[in-house]
């Protein structure tokens, strides 16, 4: 039996800017358009960068009735001008054309009518917020075992991402694997047998060693994951990660975890960790740490020559920083 036509929707919001939930947005976009014509291509602009005449060749039809996807990014930030052109075609959309416009809910005038403009023109809306509260990260760490077609309990969810931390991207990755490695039981004991030890050289225990002044004892965990090819992008932003969160709690001073768990919207196992790692910082030390992670990310995104010198540089330079007083 031939299975049924797919026709994906002509206007589509992705409304949010959790970065992974977006990516998955777009990815679904394309492979739902390729569903109905497998020659669809991707045009991806942000909208700062759009000028009228360029808008109007992108979502005119193909001559050769080919679907384009096109995906305008930060439309939050769009200008008045290409704002109206956008409106008047989202009122007649080609019936051979995607478009698929992000933005993150917030911005200026002319972005939040262009988002009221597609929804009342009937636009798909994806929900894609920031996942900020503990209670919402274990939503999503349960909701990849269940698709990836594994079973868990809420014991195992926390466990989960006590091993790996609050990255999207690494706990959907862990996940995954966890569901292949335990024929699809995700259990505590599965994960302390078949992540922990993968655990010891994520960029998380790089950091974790970095920011309570283990000098030695982090660039032999950035050494080993650099030969596991853990990306350099994973580990400047596990850095970022730790000097924010002991920044932050070390901001709010020594209250109850409990409370101060609520009050940052981090789970209390993180804060309680973040309260012992904060030992030894002061205010000066934590500006320059700061400056340091900072840099260090765009080091590994492009600026640096060798980016495994730059996050063992980073390391050190974190070190003297935790001195400072």
């Amino acid at each position: 039996m031939k299975a049924p036509a797919v026709t994906p929707p002509a206007l589509q919001v992705v409304l949010g800017d959790e970065e992974l939930l977006v990516e998955r947005a777009i990815r679904t976009a394309i492979d739902t358009a390729r569903l109905a014509d497998p020659s669809a291509d991707m045009t991806r602009m942000k909208v700062t960068d759009l000028t009228g005449p360029e808008l109007a060749e992108l979502v005119s039809p193909s001559l050769f009735a080919e679907r384009r996807v096109i995906v305008l990014e930060g439309a939050q930030e769009v200008g008045k001008d290409i704002a109206t052109a956008i409106i008047a075609y989202v009122k007649e959309p080609a019936d051979s054309v995607q478009l698929v416009v992000l933005h993150n809910g917030g911005g200026r005038k002319p972005g939040k009518d262009l988002l009221a403009a597609m929804k009342s023109a009937g636009a798909q809306v994806v929900e894609c917020p920031k996942i900020t509260k503990p209670a919402d990260r274990e939503s999503f760490v349960r909701n990849e075992i269940r698709q990836a077609g594994g079973r868990s309990d809420a014991e195992a969810v926390r466990e989960l991402i006590e091993s790996v931390g609050s990255d999207l991207r690494e706990l959907a990755a862990a996940a995954a694997q966890l569901v292949a490695d335990a024929n699809g039981q995700v259990t505590v004991d599965a994960i302390r047998r078949y992540h922990r030890g993968r655990a010891d050289v994520t960029g998380f225990a790089v950091a974790e060693k970095a920011v309570t002044g283990d000098v030695t004892g982090a660039l032999e965990m950035l050494r080993w994951a650099m030969q596991l090819g853990v990306p350099h992008v994973l580990v400047a932003d596990a850095l970022a990660d730790a000097v924010r969160t002991v920044a932050k709690v070390s901001g709010a001073g020594r209250a109850d975890p409990y409370r101060l768990s609520t009050e940052l919207g981090m789970p209390t196992w993180k804060v309680r960790k973040a309260l012992s790692q904060s030992r030894g910082w002061h205010p000066a030390g934590l500006v320059a740490a700061m400056q340091v992670v900072a840099e260090v990310n765009a080091d590994v995104k492009g600026v640096a020559v060798d980016a495994n010198y730059a996050l063992e540089r980073a390391v050190l330079r974190l070190a003297e920083a935790r001195r400072q007083t």
